[in-house]
């Protein structure tokens, strides 16, 4: 028989004895209100088209994009980020498609408010990529690179034309130096102050897009490591912060999730304003094939990953497996 003292002194243990138990220590928890739905439409599509690299996910029709939010609504997810995926005759090099009021971003903006009004958070993505020809996120100039201030007076249009269709917050995802003070001074310019900028402020260029390529059938060509972060580089990450907060960011992100909670983390400790981190189409891809596998436990696997981001400082977390998700919470 052991003699009194050899045993642990401390037994964290005992705070893990049964779900209950565990269910009440747990430091942090996952709220359906956390989460946002990234949702692609495709102009006219008849039919929703699956997309391949990510099973379950769909380019959205637009009657089938109103169910989505809907849904959304119903399960208590707080917001939809809408992407539109314009007909190829329709790209050009200017991406004039995201400035048309009639093109299909504006177009869902408007069905998605129409159909659940202020209940949920409606969000669009502010970039060029998915309409121009090229698929790059700006305009080039004559040499093929990305001119950055030409771009910024496309980002300016097309954050008016989706504030005049009703959209809440707008997202700047194209890396741009100085994008959020310019789509600041346009949506207050147009009479549109009460539109919020979530800024794109950590977007680095990851092999993790790789999914989102055929979702929003882009035709990129090359990549975008001219505007997009090197993933070597942390620092860099709270410059881009400052700046942003500078222009006038309501909200930041951190783009991809997974891979970099090191930074979100960092940027968490560093601001006063919501901080969100998006969990990319790879993230999804990886974590749906794994579990088609039989590798891993798929929901488990699920709420873990999420958990991870929230764990880190996320207040928001982009996730495709947003509904599904909250209906379980």
């Amino acid at each position: 028989m052991s003699t009194y003292g050899t045993f642990p002194g401390a037994r964290p243990r005992r705070l893990r004895t049964s779900p209950a138990m565990r269910r009440m220590v747990a430091e942090h928890r996952l709220h359906p209100a956390d989460l946002i739905l990234p949702a692609f439409v495709r102009e006219g599509a008849a039919e929703p088209v699956p997309i391949s690299a990510m099973p379950g996910v769909v380019q959205h029709t637009r009657d089938t994009l109103r169910r989505a939010a809907v849904e959304a609504l119903e399960a208590g997810v707080a917001g939809i980020m809408l992407f539109g995926v314009p007909e190829d005759a329709k790209k050009d090099a200017a991406g004039t498609a995201g400035t048309d009021p009639d093109g299909i971003l504006q177009v869902a903006v408007r069905d998605v408010k129409a159909e659940v009004g202020d209940d949920l958070v409606i969000m669009s993505d502010l970039c060029l990529d998915e309409f121009t020809d090229h698929g790059h996120c700006g305009v080039l100039d004559s040499e093929g690179r990305v001119d950055n201030d030409a771009t910024l007076e496309r980002y300016a249009e097309m954050a008016q034309v989706q504030a005049d269709a009703g959209v809440h917050v707008v997202g700047p995802s194209g890396m741009m130096d100085g994008q959020v003070g310019v789509i600041r001074d346009a949506l207050d310019q147009t009479g549109h102050e009460d539109v919020s900028i979530l800024a794109y402020t950590v977007k680095y260029a990851s092999a993790f897009y790789g999914p989102f390529r055929e979702a929003v059938g882009s035709s990129l060509q090359g990549d975008r490591k001219m505007y997009q972060q090197d993933p070597a580089n942390a620092r860099e990450s709270l410059r881009e912060l400052e700046l942003d907060l500078a222009e006038g960011a309501d909200m930041v992100m951190v783009k991809p999730a997974l891979p970099y909670l090191d930074i979100l983390a960092k940027v968490a400790e560093s601001v006063d304003v919501p901080v969100a981190a998006y969990q990319i189409s790879g993230e999804y891809a990886m974590v749906e094939a794994a579990a088609a596998n039989g590798w891993i436990d798929r929901d488990r696997a699920i709420m873990e990953t999420l958990t991870g981001i929230k764990r880190a400082g996320a207040n928001m977390i982009l996730t495709y497996w947003a509904t599904e998700v909250a209906r379980q919470l």
